[in-house]
């Protein structure tokens, strides 16, 4: 047995070296015979794992999110005949282990131990009964998933050729995101970076907010590398120039946020708690859309290959909604509607329903991350697909019925008008740049 392992992991690390953006294809049954499962299962133990994982901020998170959507796309796709990988079309991402094309491997078990071994990388710091549940999630698929961990497919030498290939395309992916500006987010080498970082001052300038008045979340978050080399074209075109003169443009904007928290409607109200996802009590917004997307694969009982895809296709997509609008935010230092009021209107007024999060305003977070998420479901399930939201049915909130995922999107967005945090232009903005976004994730080439 120690022979087969070493003898494997020297095929394949020998085999990495001459990796190629095509990819070798491997043999045995190909990934799409089988369900989505291993990887649905992953993606619902990982979502409350974010939740309660220190550091895991909604750009962190999304972060997490992409590189296991990637891992998984990665891990089966040398067993889709036709299919290509992503390698040479995101950032720096050049080469991964390939599969040996003369050797069999499971395709469930490749992207078991893929997802187990990126799971305990991007969350080390995760409480240990969460590492616990990893590990027994992996150990227990075959039995959990029996249907496709057929024992006939695995023999011994199979389970330990797709375990292996699995782990060293996973190490493989985290030596490359590793160097991307985002991981190590609570080391002490990203405090002292953010510690540096100081807010430019002037007129319209963001300033930290009541009531705790927090140091800016992430300054340098714009400059990390992105999974995609085409972000630029997709840059909103800026506020209202800032005035704080009656009936100007910026005035009005501020005004209706005023108005829209100070007497909400109930749904309004509901609205805004609902997509709020805050970090800590959620998944973050971007696990909110995973979860989503999560429901819809197992409601439609896809295959593996249809959950990588989109898994990869829309995770890529939300990931790299941070990147960009944290760039946008922290170069436009555009202030928050309770600094504007407070300066302008109401020197008492805060937002009722919750706390500004302490970065610039333009563009909203949430508009272009669930423009990018709806415009990739689109592209799968069509543009006027109703489905159910059950994210926050453990807390009583759902499920909520939508009907398309523009519609859910928007939804979305104007949370942060009706929660007092956010003026109009950044989130129509937003939602636009964000399905700029998708597009250029739906526009890599798996075929």
């Amino acid at each position: 047995m120690a022979a087969l392992i070493r003898n494997a992991l020297v095929a394949l690390l020998l085999a990495a070296c001459l990796g190629s953006p095509g990819r070798a294809q491997g043999t045995g049954p190909e990934a799409a015979r089988y369900s989505a499962a291993v990887a649905t299962e992953w993606f619902r133990v990982v979502l409350p794992a974010i939740q309660q994982t220190p550091g895991q901020s909604p750009p962190v998170a999304a972060r997490t999110l992409a590189v296991l959507g990637l891992g998984l796309h990665e891990s089966i796709v040398a067993g889709l005949p036709g299919q290509r990988s992503l390698t040479g079309q995101l950032n720096e991402l050049d080469s991964l282990p390939p599969a040996q094309p003369d050797e069999v491997l499971h395709w469930p078990t490749v992207a078991n131990a893929t997802l187990a071994a990126l799971t305990q990388m991007l969350l080390p710091n995760a409480p240990a009964d969460w590492k616990a549940r990893f590990e027994a999630l992996e150990r227990n698929m075959p039995v959990a998933q029996s249907a496709d961990f057929d024992p006939a497919q695995r023999t011994p030498e199979v389970i330990i050729r797709s375990e292996t290939h699995g782990k060293l395309l996973a190490m493989a992916l985290m030596t490359w995101a590793r160097t991307d500006g985002g991981h190590d987010v609570l080391g002490a080498r990203r405090v002292r970076l953010d510690a540096g970082y100081v807010s430019p001052s002037g007129p319209g300038a963001w300033v930290p907010t009541p009531p705790r008045f927090a140091r800016p979340l992430l300054p340098n978050w714009g400059e990390n590398r992105p999974f995609m080399p085409t972000l630029a074209r997709c840059r909103p075109p800026g506020p209202p120039a800032y005035d704080e003169a009656p009936g100007s443009a910026f005035h009005r904007e501020a005004v209706e946020v005023l108005k829209a928290s100070v007497t909400p409607t109930e749904e309004q109200r509901r609205v805004a708690l609902y997509w709020a996802d805050d970090p800590g009590k959620t998944p973050t917004p971007a696990g909110h859309w995973v979860w989503i997307l999560t429901d819809l694969l197992r409601d439609r009982k896809a295959n593996l290959a249809a959950a990588a895809e989109q898994y990869a296709r829309m995770t890529i997509a939300m990931s790299d909604a941070f990147v960009a609008t944290w760039k946008v935010k922290y170069a436009t230092n555009l202030l928050r509607p309770v600094t504007y009021v407070q300066l302008t209107m109401d020197a008492n007024w805060v937002p009722p329903l919750m706390e500004t999060p302490p970065f610039p305003e333009y563009p909203s977070g949430h508009s272009v991350q669930s423009g990018a998420a709806a415009a990739v479901l689109e592209s799968f399930y069509g543009k006027d697909t109703p489905f159910d939201d059950r994210t926050h049915n453990d807390r009583g909130w759902g499920p909520q019925r939508f009907r398309s995922f523009a519609a859910a999107a928007e939804q979305a967005a104007f949370s942060r008008l009706y929660a007092g945090i956010h003026y109009r232009s950044a989130i129509e903005h937003g939602v636009t740049m964000g399905r700029c976004i998708g597009a250029q994730a739906l526009a890599l080439s798996t075929r």
